[in-house]
């Protein structure tokens, strides 16, 4: 059992050591939401532009809720894992509809939206709300499975909901928002997820019993997952002049409603590919092949061939009401949200993603 002397040495550190981070500090239920939600499976130095700039363009709730799905997957670019500000906006518009737009106090309410697991109901609830419940991550059940020398499978919901029991017996009063961010803070930058920790800052170093025990390097223990499905891709950067053709995939599946360089299963040949051109109107003029490239997703990789293929002039064919787009450079960066996946052959294209457009 995790025992309740862990908590004042704890948040001593945590005192003493924190990051400045651009939510920390704050009440807002949305700011610390929208950071929280940005955070899962992303590192908080890349987010950091990400929320400043998403918080500038939506301050409210309400902006949230009302903004056009362009808009807000442009502002998502390149944080990848989109469903999370599809999931975003869900919420956002049952928060106007049915809480007049104040975001719900209690945490079963907020476990009922969108998007919003015990993780991060636990972190609204607490740190906004004082409430007190614990937000567990993939970071707390590391340094909690080492503090304690669990060898369980971090990986089974089993574990996490066991652990999410023993700490709700121990959440301080009147700081348990602070103690959901000290144990964070310390799996981000002591106990760390890769390589050894740096047990001598630990405010347990003396409590440890993994490190009493030399088993550090065994937890947190993980059951090996399912190999990721590896899917075979063509991707055909087609360009009349300066102009790049992009088009919207489906609405529904993987990187819906996102723009892509037009691409096709399987690694076409060269027939092919002029089929595939001819079929969109024009006459290709030269295909050259470029570098292969490899997008890691959750469940799948995609492995890729890709093609610089120039084309004919079209006469500025206008191609929208087709879902298809044969544009300038600028203006995809502007307003056309390109997903990751495509970034090995943005250069091609003088195209940049998502943070790449404010670092040149």
């Amino acid at each position: 059992m995790i025992s309740d002397i862990i908590i004042q040495p704890l948040l001593m550190w945590y005192d003493a050591n924190k990051r400045i981070l651009p939510w920390r500090g704050s009440c807002d239920p949305y700011k610390i939401w929208v950071s929280e939600i940005m955070l899962q499976q992303t590192r908080v130095e890349a987010v950091k532009p990400y929320y400043d700039r998403f918080m500038k363009a939506l301050p409210t709730i309400s902006d949230l809720a009302d903004a056009p799905s362009q808009q807000l997957l442009k502002l998502w670019e390149g944080l990848g894992y989109y469903n999370r500000a599809r999931n975003l906006q869900k919420a956002a518009g049952i928060i106007m509809d049915q809480y007049g737009g104040m975001m719900p106090r209690e945490y079963e309410l907020l476990l009922s939206l969108p998007g919003i697991g015990s993780y991060t109901a636990g972190a609204i609830a607490s740190i906004a709300f004082e409430g007190p419940y614990p937000a567990v991550d993939g970071n707390v059940l590391r340094i909690l499975t080492r503090l304690m020398a669990d060898e369980s499978n971090v990986l089974d919901p089993k574990t996490k909901k066991r652990m999410e029991d023993e700490l709700k017996g121990i959440m301080p009063k009147g700081r348990p928002g602070d103690f959901n961010q000290a144990l964070m803070e310390l799996g981000a930058t002591v106990c760390l997820p890769n390589g050894m920790p740096k047990c001598e800052r630990c405010p347990w170093q003396e409590m440890c019993l993994a490190r009493e025990r030399g088993l550090l390097e065994r937890i947190p223990h993980k059951e090996k997952k399912k190999a990721r499905q590896v899917e075979k891709k063509t991707v055909l950067l087609i360009r009349d002049g300066d102009r790049t053709l992009i088009r919207r995939r489906e609405g529904s599946g993987l990187l819906a409603g996102l723009y892509e360089f037009p691409t096709f299963d399987g690694w076409l040949e060269k027939e092919n590919i002029e089929r595939q051109v001819a079929a969109f109107g024009y006459q290709p003029l030269y295909i050259k092949p470029l570098e292969d490239a490899r997008h890691i997703f959750t469940h799948k990789e995609w492995h890729m061939k890709g093609y610089l293929v120039k084309v004919a002039d079209t006469g500025g064919k206008n191609l929208e009401k087709t879902e298809r787009l044969l544009i300038y450079p600028q203006e995809i960066e502007a307003a056309y949200p390109i997903p990751s996946a495509f970034k090995a052959y943005t250069k091609y294209v003088d195209i940049s993603l998502g943070n790449e457009q404010f670092l040149r």
